[in-house]
């Protein structure tokens, strides 16, 4: 399922998806459930293999299996060590270094697998958190103009405020990114 779809099957204005909010507990209450719905629905579209990949790399990341590392290490080490057994893998155990480099090799290619779907969430994430700000930024400037015109209206002036006039213009994110380089290409050449 599309997570975008999801999250446009339950607009805030929907009278059959919820109540209008009474109260901003009730506005920031159904912003976490959208995005809960959000996230619900990319989890459930993940691949076959991002799924595998995060389930080893999550039991990877716990004390389980820290614990069942240590039991098996110290059971090989001990039949491995007690001189009245046949020893499988002497010392200085070739074999037991072999299985765990294995190991590191498949369990760091599961936790690379699964970062790489966690970058690919952050990136939506990041992406939507952008929008909405390059939407409420348009909001505000449309608002300001809005302003301006009531204010002329009903006789105010504020023609006399050049933060006013800066800021009723539309903010181009090409020419910010644009000084956010040059920032940064200055501070660069910047010795330290």
């Amino acid at each position: 399922m599309n997570p975008a779809a999801t999250a446009r099957s339950a607009p805030y204005g929907d009278p059959g998806s919820a109540a209008e909010p009474a109260c901003v507990d009730d506005l920031t209450r159904q912003n976490v459930q959208a995005m809960r719905r959000l996230e619900e629905a990319a989890l459930a579209s993940r691949s076959f293999s991002d799924r595998i990949a995060g389930f080893i790399a999550r039991f990877c990341g716990s004390m389980t299996f820290v614990a069942v590392h240590v039991v098996l290490f110290s059971i090989w080490l001990l039949f491995n060590s007690i001189p009245a057994l046949p020893h499988f893998d002497p010392y200085p155990f070739t074999f037991l270094t072999l299985v765990v480099s294995l190991e590191a090799i498949f369990l760091s290619t599961f936790i690379l697998i699964s970062q790489n779907y966690e970058l690919r969430t952050s990136d939506r994430r990041n992406q939507l958190d952008l929008q909405i700000n390059l939407l409420t930024e348009q909001e505000n400037t449309k608002m300001l103009q809005i302003l301006e015109r009531i204010a002329t209206k009903v006789g105010v002036s504020v023609d006399d405020d050049p933060t006013m006039r800066i800021l009723k213009k539309a903010t181009h994110p090409e020419a910010l990114v644009e000084q956010i380089e040059q920032v940064q290409r200055d501070d660069s050449q910047v010795p330290r």
